[in-house]
């Protein structure tokens, strides 16, 4: 029987409960009181400092637990402040449930003013969501939380929002329906398959492309890429399917210059549940074979950038369960002389990186010593992330491959919070510059107030460090690139956080270690002014134009 005490707030909960989540991040305000007043009591609830960063920690949680994330934010300004995070999740197809309050329901859409009213927010959270929906009587609220969180979880991923007036907040909800039973994965089109199995027996130098639709056949891929002795190139959301440090994963390379010499002397690309993003491919410069098999669960992504000679619609894990069946019992052997090739081209990429990165290289190879394979590393939009971090710094799961796939700066700190709270029993890694670390500087009161596991990793070049590389390049005068940085050790101590700082390349190994054994928050700041530059500055691979090639 439903107990008569009982509000949105313990509908939401059971719904969370349901679906594994025992952490929600949010803000709290008159206009979601009940359901923070719930999830606090029951379950844990982050209050955040920033409702962008409450989407941001929910989609980190999400993709380190490999599940659904949830975010509570409030009316009108509070629902907007999240639509940049939610347009990231809805990038990286993360699964996050974003619930937002909404007025009351007598006043909803009156225009009068009434407090924390919006114009038309169901159409604002409709444009960056997934799915997003308004809870429209007591009676309802089970079926439409229900149905939100079963949008965002299926696949491909991203947020659902759902609006929920406060007047039914408050009011007896109905039940919970039974959840529905997940659709089956549609079966291979076995003609297709066919000629996809026909294509790699005949292939002699085979190329696999993995992008983020790979994360849940991993194993299945790293069998097509031993049996065929295929060059395995990544986008940077395919990194770690197949653990980074296997002899045939050239990974995140694609558009070096040996990266694309190897994808160039290919007679055959495989790409699956990739997007081929304009920073990944030279913005679609890069050349790839003339025969293309491509496999998507979106039609409309076959074709899209490069074209297809066979498309595929399917889900990665039955395409490739079903291609490696036609594999075996054809006894294809993987083609010897090719794979020993990827192997040499593997290690050049990354040794031609190396010499790039000059002492910078240090922090890569410290991190991998310090942090079991599974750790997190969630790493904002910077120098370190895309230089070494998004390409050299190895990653062995999918789940710890955490970073805005969008491109947006600041989001790295919350998505940290986030993902070390959904594996406290292991180090999560920060990656932040102090320019992105500025967005949402707040964040670090939540990160000394819920104390998790979170080395933040702060590379202080004094601003935008890497428009400043591209501006210096192009001969432009600096503009809005350089910024006050606060005293990061004065301001860790103000907040009870340890605090280290990295000035020279011998002190780096020893640091983290030490940062890492704390078991806690710890802020360890590396001092660029004194840290020797890598020898060639870093400049983002975008296209300017009127630029010099």
């Amino acid at each position: 029987m439903t107990s008569p005490d009982r509000t949105g707030g313990d509908l939401l909960v059971d719904l969370l409960r349901r679906h594994d989540v025992d952490t929600v991040f949010g803000i709290v305000s008159v206009h979601n009181l009940p359901l923070v007043e719930a999830v606090a009591r029951d379950l844990r609830f982050v209050p955040v400092r920033h409702e962008a960063s409450a989407v941001n920690a929910a989609d980190g949680y999400g993709r380190a637990r490999g599940g659904l994330g949830c975010a509570l934010t409030s009316t009108g300004t509070g629902a907007g402040n999240a639509a940049g995070s939610l347009v990231e999740s809805l990038s990286a197809g993360t699964s996050v449930l974003h619930v937002t309050g909404q007025v009351d329901t007598p006043h909803l859409g009156s225009g009068r003013g009434f407090i924390h009213e919006t114009k038309d927010q169901l159409g604002m959270l409709t444009a960056v969501s997934k799915h997003a929906v308004t809870v429209p009587d007591a009676a309802s609220a089970g079926a439409v939380l229900q149905e939100a969180v079963e949008r965002a979880l299926a696949r491909p991923g991203g947020p659902a929002s759902v609006e929920w007036p406060i007047d039914l907040q408050y009011a007896v909800p109905g039940a919970l329906p039974a959840p529905a039973e997940p659709a089956a994965a549609p079966a291979a089109d076995p003609v297709r398959i066919a000629r996809v199995v026909s294509l790699l027996r005949a292939s002699e130098r085979p190329a696999i492309w993995a992008g983020g639709g790979v994360a849940e056949a991993g194993e299945q891929l790293r069998r097509l890429v031993e049996l065929t002795g295929a060059a395995l190139f990544t986008s940077n959301s395919g990194r770690g399917a197949v653990p980074e440090d296997h002899e045939l994963c050239v990974g995140n390379y694609a558009t070096t210059p040996a990266g694309r010499a190897l994808l160039g002397d290919a007679d055959l690309l495989l790409s699956i549940g990739t997007h081929f993003r304009s920073n990944e491919t030279g913005d679609y410069a890069l050349v790839v074979p003339d025969t293309h098999v491509q496999v998507d669960l979106d039609p409309a992504a076959l074709g899209r950038v490069y074209p297809a000679t066979l498309g595929v619609v399917g889900d990665a894990a039955t395409f490739l369960d079903a291609v490696l069946d036609g594999l075996v019992a054809a006894e294809v052997e993987p083609r010897a002389a090719w794979a020993e090739r990827v192997r040499v081209t593997r290690a050049t990429v990354r040794e031609t990186q190396r010499a790039g990165l000059g002492e910078h290289a240090a922090f890569a190879d410290a991190l991998r010593k310090v942090l079991p394979r599974d750790a997190v590393v969630a790493r904002d939009v910077t120098i370190a992330s895309s230089s070494w971090g998004n390409r050299l710094l190895e990653m062995y799961d999918p789940r710890s491959n955490v970073f805005p796939r969008g491109g947006g700066i600041g989001q790295g700190l919350g998505m940290a919070i986030g993902a070390a709270l959904a594996r406290p029993d292991r180090p999560t890694v920060g990656i932040v510059g102090d320019g992105g670390l500025a967005v949402h500087l707040g964040e670090l009161t939540t990160l000394a107030q819920e104390a998790p596991w979170l080395v933040l990793v702060v590379f202080n070049d004094g601003g935008y460090g890497v428009l400043r590389n591209m501006q210096e390049s192009l001969g432009s005068p600096r503009s809005g690139v350089d910024l006050l940085t606060p005293d990061y050790a004065t301001l860790c101590r103000s907040l009870g956080l340890p605090h280290l700082r990295i000035a020279e390349p011998g002190a780096v190994a020893a640091t983290l270690g030490s940062a890492v054994a704390r078991g806690g928050p710890v802020v360890v700041e590396v001092d660029l002014a004194a840290y020797p530059p890598m020898p060639r500055p870093f400049t983002p691979p975008v296209h300017v134009p009127g630029a010099p090639s």
